[in-house]
């Protein structure tokens, strides 16, 4: 009675591992699709992808940071997708900059017809911030162009203030 009743059972159990089967395939495939589709999209202006996921630190009081958070908001507020963000730029500006040098760069600016932050009439594609000479120097590498145009770099030298941490002084790096 034994072989009968597992005769019986066999293609029951065999239809319900089969379902089992259809049912965890089915689902897995939609629940990728689903996953596929709630991941956003790339921005507008976001061309690079990269295969492991980046990171970017820093810390309070550190100079790097500070002007790495310095020149990256300047330089999205100038760049902004639906235009130059002046107001903001203008704020960055004036919580960065000492007063002093906020007149010189004016006054560079106005000699020179371009951006003394930036130490040019646009915007770089790209930006690097590492340590100077000093603790309070630091090295801003702006790469402008890149695609079909010609790509130029300027290193700026950042100096900042001890107490305070505002920049003081930027200006061209010596090549030497």
């Amino acid at each position: 009675m034994s072989s009968n009743t597992h005769a019986r059972r066999r293609p029951g159990r065999r239809a319900a591992v089969a379902a089992g089967l259809l049912l965890a395939v089915g689902l897995g495939v939609s629940t990728q699709a689903l996953a596929q589709a709630a991941v956003p999209a790339p921005g507008k202006g976001y061309a690079k992808t990269a295969a492991a996921p980046r990171s970017v630190s820093g810390f309070n009081g550190d100079p790097v940071t500070r002007v790495a958070d310095f020149y990256g908001a300047y330089v999205d507020a100038k760049d902004a997708a639906e235009g130059p963000d002046t107001a903001l730029a203008k704020a960055l500006r004036k919580h960065y900059l000492t007063p002093a040098l906020a007149k010189r760069l004016a006054l560079w600016e106005r000699a020179n017809g371009a951006d003394g932050l930036l130490r040019a009439q646009n915007v770089p594609a790209r930006w690097t911030v590492s340590e100077g000479g000093n603790g309070l120097e630091v090295v801003v590498t702006l790469t402008f162009g890149g695609g079909e145009s010609p790509t130029v770099r300027t290193d700026l030298v950042v100096e900042l203030e001890p107490v305070s941490g505002d920049v003081t002084d930027i200006r061209t790096a010596s090549a030497g």
